[in-house]
C-alpha cells in the first residue's frame, strides 16, 4: 500500500524545495504526493458574519489563478527525475489554510506532511513561518516535516531525537521517525537533556521501551548534563552537523518549551536542519 503524503504549496521557491525535498526522500518508497494550493479571499471570514463572502466573479478569478499555477507546477516538475513508484494528485482548494489542510488530512488519510519553513514572502527574519508551526500545533493526527528553504536534499547523516523519557512513546506515534530511518539509513541519535545526573525508575522503563520501539533502526543514547534544553539541542546538533531534528510533542507545556522563541532562534541558527514534528496520539 502506497504512503500519502500531502505538501501544501504557495508557489514560493521555498514550497518548491519542499516537493523537491520529499520526492527525494521518499525516492525508494511507493507514494501517492497530494500538492495542494490554498486559495482565500483576504479580508474575508466564515466567523465574521459582517464580512460580504466572495462574488462569483471574485471566486473564479482566484480559482483559477491556482489551477494555472498547479498547471505550470506539473511542467515544472515533470522536468524531475521519473520515478514509476510515486503517483501525483493535484489539489485546488478554497478555504483558510489550516481548514482546508486539517480537511485534506483526514478526507485522504494523510500519513505525513512535508512543508517548507517560509511561505511566498521567503522573510529571511523569520525563522520557521507561522504557517510551518501553526501546522506543528494544530494538525494533532499527523506528522509534519519542516524544510528549510535553502536546503538541497541528500539522506541525512543522523538524525537528532531529544526526550526527557518523561513520558512512554508508542510505536505508532514513532512510525515516521523509525520510516525516515530506515528509508535513508540514517542512525538515530537520542538526545536526554538533564539537570539530575540519575534518571528515576520511571524514566529508565521509558528508556527501555524506547530502545525496544526503535529496535530496527540504528541508534544510540547521549546525555547532557547540566544545560538547558535549547542550549543542549543546539549545542549537540552544531556540534555534530546533524541533518534532521525530531520531536514528539507529548504534552502541550514540552512543545511550548520546544518552539518558545529561544528554541526557535537556536533552530534559526541551524538552517539546513529539517525539522519532523509528531505528536502524542494520546491527545
Amino acid at each position: 500500500m502506497k504512503k500519502r503524503i500531502l505538501i501544501p504549496t504557495d508557489f514560493s521557491k521555498n514550497a518548491h524545495n519542499a516537493v523537491k525535498y520529499a520526492l527525494e526522500l521518499y525516492k525508494r518508497e511507493y507514494v501517492e504526493f497530494y500538492i495542494m494550493n490554498t486559495y482565500y479571499h483576504s479580508g474575508y471570514s466564515k466567523e465574521n458574519l459582517l464580512t460580504p463572502e466572495p462574488t462569483e466573479k471574485e471566486q473564479k478569478i482566484v480559482s483559477e489563478a491556482s489551477i494555472q499555477n498547479l498547471e505550470k507546477l506539473k511542467v515544472q516538475m515533470g522536468f524531475y527525475e521519473e520515478n514509476e513508484k510515486h503517483t501525483f494528485h493535484f489539489l485546488s482548494e478554497f478555504g483558510s489554510f489550516f481548514d482546508v489542510l486539517k480537511e485534506t488530512v483526514e478526507k485522504h488519510d494523510i500519513e505525513l506532511i512535508v512543508m517548507g519553513t517560509r511561505g511566498e514572502t521567503d522573510n529571511k527574519t523569520v525563522i520557521l513561518g507561522s504557517n510551518a508551526v501553526n501546522a506543528m500545533e494544530k494538525i494533532r493526527n499527523c506528522p509534519v516535516l519542516a524544510i528549510p528553504s535553502n536546503i538541497k536534499y541528500k539522506d541525512p547523516n543522523e538524525i537528532v531525537f531529544p526526550t526527557s523519557f518523561r513520558t512512554h512513546y508508542k510505536e505508532k506515534e514513532l512510525a515516521t521517525l523509525i520510516e525516515i530511518s530506515r528509508c535513508t539509513n540514517a542512525p538515530i541519535r537520542i538526545l536526554h537533556v538533564q539537570k539530575s545526573h540519575s534518571l528515576t525508575e520511571a524514566q529508565q522503563k521509558n528508556k527501555a521501551l524506547l530502545a525496544q520501539i526503535l529496535d530496527s533502526t540504528t541508534f544510540t543514547h547521549h546525555t547532557l548534563n547540566n544545560i538547558d534544553l535549547q542550549h543542549g539541542v543546539r549545542s549537540f546538533v552544531q556540534s555534530r552537523e546533524s541533518e534532521m531534528i525530531a520531536i514528539v510533542n507529548k504534552k502541550h507545556n514540552f512543545f511550548e518549551s520546544v518552539f518558545s522563541s529561544p528554541m526557535l532562534k537556536e533552530l534559526g541558527k541551524h538552517p539546513n536542519v529539517p525539522l519532523l514534528a509528531m505528536h502524542d496520539l494520546r491527545n
